[in-house]
């Protein structure tokens, strides 16, 4: 087991589903062995890898209540060395359900123990907001990796996850990490997104990638066919920058 990631940012629209679609698939074409896992109620990770979310019967959701355990959950070979444990809407009830039940903040954790060594990497999709949802994935996580969308107020909002994060490491995870921030959505073609870059690697301490994902049509069109963007276009600017990242997140460390 190399690291279990949480892919989080509490503002939609930073390229979060995208981003854990795409490396998980980069570290799987890599022969890296991924488990994806959608937190998300909105199931678009469930979707862009082309599983049907109004079917699935076998959830995070029923998961998250103790209905079925993780290797129950788990669709196998999305893709040669990619899994998924799906999501739907039924997980936007998680949060009330959640409420009864003690330790509730560790039961992803205490989920996934059951089949963390099957697996290098286990990737999981937050939705887009600080919610019980959000807390269990990065108390399950070793690290969380943060997509920031370059434009005016990618800062805003950044603070208060890195809160959040201190708060998790210091009363539920204490070996959490920041995995790092990636710039998504870049656009050479505006001064805009390079001040944003600038303006980020000023006021951050923390690891930044090297990657920047650019602004890219055949990214945007893939989830509609089910697909990553390395089986959807695999030449496209945005499969080369998404297996540039997978490279950089493999040697994340052994610099």
């Amino acid at each position: 087991m190399e690291r279990i990631i949480a892919i989080a940012n509490q503002k939609g629209g930073v390229g979060k589903t995208t981003t854990t679609i795409n490396l998980s698939a980069c570290l799987a074409e890599k022969g890296k062995k991924v488990l994806v896992v959608d937190i998300d109620p909105q199931g678009n990770t469930t979707s862009g890898l082309g599983i049907d979310k109004r079917s699935e019967t076998k959830t995070t959701y029923e998961l998250l209540l103790q209905e079925i355990t993780a290797r129950e959950a788990i669709h196998k070979d999305v893709f040669e060395n990619l899994d998924i444990i799906p999501s739907n809407v039924n997980l936007a009830g998680a949060e009330i359900d959640l409420i009864d039940i003690e330790h509730r903040e560790y039961v992803l954790r205490d989920a996934l123990k059951e089949v963390e060594d099957d697996y290098d990497f286990i990737i999981m999709d937050c939705p887009p907001s600080l919610s019980m949802l959000t807390v269990n994935a990065m108390t399950a996580a070793d690290t969380v990796l943060v997509p920031i969308q370059c434009e005016y107020y990618a800062l805003e909002g950044l603070t208060q996850l890195i809160h959040t994060i201190g708060l998790v490491q210091k009363k539920l995870n204490p070996s959490l990490e920041l995995e790092g921030v990636v710039f998504t959505m870049y656009d050479s073609r505006t001064n805009l997104s390079l001040q944003v870059v600038e303006n980020v690697k000023d006021n951050l301490t923390t690891n930044i990638y090297k990657t920047i994902i650019p602004r890219n049509v055949r990214l945007a069109e893939a989830p509609s066919y089910g697909l990553p963007i390395n089986r959807y276009d695999t030449k496209s600017a945005g499969a080369e920058s998404y297996r540039e990242l997978a490279d950089e997140v493999i040697n994340r460390g052994k610099e």
